[in-house]
């Protein structure tokens, strides 16, 4: 069905997203404008956080917290704006390949300041509400967990590796036989992500990797559990558009490992989580496959491609919410 968002009310409406990378980073700018980011908290995947060079590195929060600070780099979709790259000119000039995952000159000093309070005792979740400060974000971000989980990728090939080998080192180019989350079943989540998942007005499921983005959240004890109970007040967003990823390895990555990379796809692995799905325009005739899974499927334009049409489809995530909810 289409979703006529004409004179929405969204007054006092508090939304919580599980969010992972870029899309979920414009679907979070895109709810800011609408909703304000007072009004939002976001449960952000932590499972392609690594280390490198001695530096704790978190980029789907880094991601997520340039972009509503409003200083993203729009080109790339990550990192700052205006960035330099003093820092990884000279260490290639010791070893090009150590330079593999560039990190820009400002960002790292976020960094730089997220080891070493890190290495003072205090938590992710405690640093991550520091830099947000530092930036200016009014939304809440949590981290799924302060325990470690870390996403690997089992390569066809049977190599293991890490995630951000598999996505930045190896340009997610080689095809995937398996994933896991390691430490997930020891994890705890993050102070404060079952009470925002379980509290809010509005759930939403960001159009974000399923698996390796929405995935290690879910797979956090605890919290696939609170996300279900609260089945019929949860949006989920498509990331694929007409069979396809707009950015990212989400629709190769899901045909290798055995979903449909589709938007029917995808709403059959939200089919437990969320009571509706948003679906581009370009998928409209998915519409009654989706509804034959128990979902609630809302048509609209789902392409990201400025800050409007983000604040559009956040009208639509909202619009599709409020009408479940009534």
């Amino acid at each position: 069905m289409t979703q006529d968002v004409t004179g929405l009310d969204v007054t006092g409406l508090g939304v919580t997203a599980l969010a992972g990378g870029v899309g979920a980073a414009r679907m979070l700018a895109g709810l800011s404008s609408v909703i304000g980011q007072g009004s939002i908290t976001a449960v952000v995947n932590t499972g392609d956080d690594t280390v490198l060079h001695g530096l704790h590195v978190s980029p789907d929060i880094d991601t997520v917290t340039y972009t509503l600070a409003g200083v993203s780099n729009s080109v790339t979709g990550w990192g700052l704006a205006g960035e330099t790259w003093g820092v990884m000119e000279a260490l290639a000039s010791f070893d090009p390949s150590l330079t593999w995952f560039r990190l820009g000159d400002r960002d790292l000093a976020t960094h730089l300041y997220r080891t070493g309070r890190l290495a003072e005792g205090i938590s992710l979740s405690q640093v991550t509400g520091e830099v947000c400060r530092r930036f200016g974000v009014g939304a809440a971000l949590l981290p799924m967990s302060d325990d470690r989980v870390e996403t690997r990728v089992t390569l066809e090939n049977g190599q293991e590796v890490g995630f951000q080998e598999y996505f930045v080192g190896l340009a997610h180019s080689v095809p995937v036989k398996a994933v896991r989350f390691a430490g997930a079943e020891d994890a705890s989540p993050a102070p404060g992500v079952l009470k925002a998942i379980e509290g809010t007005g509005l759930l939403v499921i960001c159009p974000s990797n399923p698996v390796v983005s929405i995935g290690p959240v879910l797979a956090v004890p605890g919290v696939a559990e609170a996300v279900a109970r609260r089945r019929e007040t949860t949006v989920a967003v498509s990331p694929i558009i007409a069979g396809k990823a707009l950015k990212g390895p989400a629709d190769h990555m899901l045909a290798e490992l055995g979903f449909e990379p589709s938007a029917a796809g995808v709403a059959a692995m939200w089919a437990p989580y969320a009571g509706t799905i948003v679906v581009d325009n370009a998928d409209a005739a998915l519409a009654g496959r989706i509804e034959a899974l128990g979902v609630r499927c809302v048509v609209a334009p789902s392409v990201m491609s400025s800050p409007a049409e983000a604040a559009k489809l956040a009208e639509s995530v909202l619009g599709a919410g409020l009408g479940a909810a009534t």
